[in-house]
Formats: structure tokens, sequence, C-alpha cells
């Protein structure tokens, strides 16, 4: 098949996925691009697209948006494009009448090793979870989630100063990259399917804003793996003079102590912050209502103010 007469209908919404939408246009050409509808945002409340949508506007894509995928009228639209295959990556759950459509495959670039990290937030629990290697899985859809049959599955070392942001931000190409690879594996129709064992199934949910104070009872390295592993979204926090101090990166250091936990100790450009078995030493930090700046900055200021 000429790779320029594929039919190829992409899903996504957010950053993560423009690099995939961009590489699949510049291989195969897209038909449509389905993404979420435009979100009010700012003080004005004005609405505004996606990023997938800015870039299919700017690659001159035609875009489809609805809120409801099992809507008769949005399951004939995409009937009429009549697509040999679906791309799927940080979208919603496609219901099984969407899905199906593709004349070859629908599938999903999922950014963990599956089985591990099934769910919508797997760049984040492999870091907070201390992994050294992660990867890129594509796999068939199905009804059950993440858990299609493999089709490709790509794997990296994970760099030791790496937060969750550094690794999506390295993912995200390389997502293009297995996208493309795995629509040339469906179309030339030589390849294997692998299915998931899901006794190795881990889960990896959404992290939200309320659940990310720092317990400073745990042991220094689970703290700095957890802090890492939601920066710079949505970022770990603890209450300093009554406000939130979040944490984007730190030092930390083993050493017994008879501190209680979260015991703040300043000294000459540096804060010490006691746990169970040491300390956590901040190097990037945001106080509540400031920006983001180094443990140097914010201390400078910190003294004036006191």
């Amino acid at each position: 098949m000429n790779v320029k007469s594929v039919k190829i209908v992409f899903m996504g919404t957010p950053e993560f996925a423009v690099p995939s939408l961009e590489a699949l246009a510049k291989e195969f050409g897209v038909a449509l691009v389905v993404t979420n509808p435009d979100k009010p945002a700012g003080r004005g409340l004005k609405l505004v697209p996606s990023p997938v949508k800015l870039k299919a506007m700017e690659l001159g894509i035609p875009v489809l948006q609805s809120e409801k995928l099992k809507e008769p009228a949005f399951v004939n639209e995409l009937k009429q494009i009549e697509p040999d295959i679906i791309v799927v990556i940080a979208f919603k759950i496609l219901p099984a009448e969407v899905f199906k459509v593709a004349r070859v495959a629908s599938f999903n670039v999922h950014p963990s090793l599956l089985p591990k990290y099934r769910g919508p937030a797997p760049i984040n629990w492999t870091i907070i979870n201390g992994e050294r290697e992660t990867g890129l899985t594509t796999f068939v859809l199905q009804e059950e989630v993440d858990a299609g049959n493999i089709i490709l599955q790509w794997k990296y070392p994970i760099p030791e100063d790496f937060t969750a942001g550094d690794l999506h931000d390295f993912l995200a190409p390389k997502a293009g990259e297995i996208a493309v690879q795995t629509c040339r594996v469906l179309l030339s129709g030589n390849y294997q399917l692998f299915k998931q064992d899901d006794s190795l199934a881990t889960r990896a949910p959404k992290i939200y804003p309320e659940q990310c104070e720092i317990d400073w009872a745990r042991g220094a390295v689970e703290i700095r793996n957890f802090i890492y592993g939601v920066s710079p979204t949505p970022g770990a926090w603890f209450i300093l003079d009554g406000k939130r101090f979040k944490i984007f990166r730190c030092k930390y250091k083993l050493e017994p102590h008879q501190n209680e936990p979260g015991k703040v100790i300043i000294q000459t450009n540096q804060m010490l912050i006691s746990c169970s078995d040491g300390f956590i030493i901040p190097t990037e930090v945001q106080f509540e209502g400031r920006k983001k700046m180094s443990i140097e900055g914010f201390l400078r200021g910190y003294r004036l103010a006191r």
C-alpha cells in the first residue's frame, strides 16, 4: 500500500501527543484529528483549543471535537473517513463502536512498559517508584483499558536526575517515532502480537494536588522520588509559615538525627528538612504566591522578610 494513500485518524489532546501528530502527518498524512473540545482558561475564561488542535490547524488537518464519543453523529462522521488506522495518544477511553471503525487496527501509544503502570499517570508513578528503566508500548485497543495485545515495546534507561517533567519531554518525540513504526508494521501485515500478562499489571492513577503533601515521616530516598515524580505538576508541597511551599528538585542526605520529621533548618544558602533517616535539601522551589526559583534566591528574600 502506498503510504500516502493510507487513511489515518489521530486522537489526542495534550502537548505530549503533538510530536506524534507531526511525525504521522509527515510520514503518511493524517485524514482527521479528534481532540477534546476547547476549554475556558485564563482570567477572561476564553475558550482555548488543545495543543493537538492548534497543531492540526497549523498543518491544515480537519479537526473533530466531541464530548461524547458514543454519539451516533460522531461515530458516523468517523465512518465516513473510512480510516485504515486510528492512532490514540493521551486521549479518552474509546468505546468499541469507535475503535472498531479502523480497517486495519486502532492502537494506543502508552508511556510505560506495559503491563506495568496502566492508567493515566504512568510517567509520574514510574519516577515515584524509583524505576531505573521505562519505555513506550503500542497495543491494539480493546474494551479493557491499557490491556490490549502489544505490537511494539521500546525500552529506555532513566537518568538519575530526571523529574516526571523531564521524562515526559524525553518520551514525547520518541512516541512519534514508535507511532510511525507501529503503523508501518501494521500495514506490512508481517507482525506478531504479544498478550499482556495481567498478573504483572500495576496501576498508575491520576495524581491530584491534594495528594502531594510531603510526608516527612518517610525515608529520604522515598521522599526524593516522590518530589521528582510529581515535578513540575502537580508539585510536592508542605506548609511553611502558613503557606504552601513546593519543592521541584532536591538533594538528600542519609544521616541519623533526633529532629522531629519536617523540622526546617536554614543554613548558609541551603535549607535542610528532617525526615525519618536523614534530610531533604531543596534546590528548586516555589513559595505560594511567588515564581519558581532556586533555593538560594528564595532564602535571600525569605531572610529579609523575617
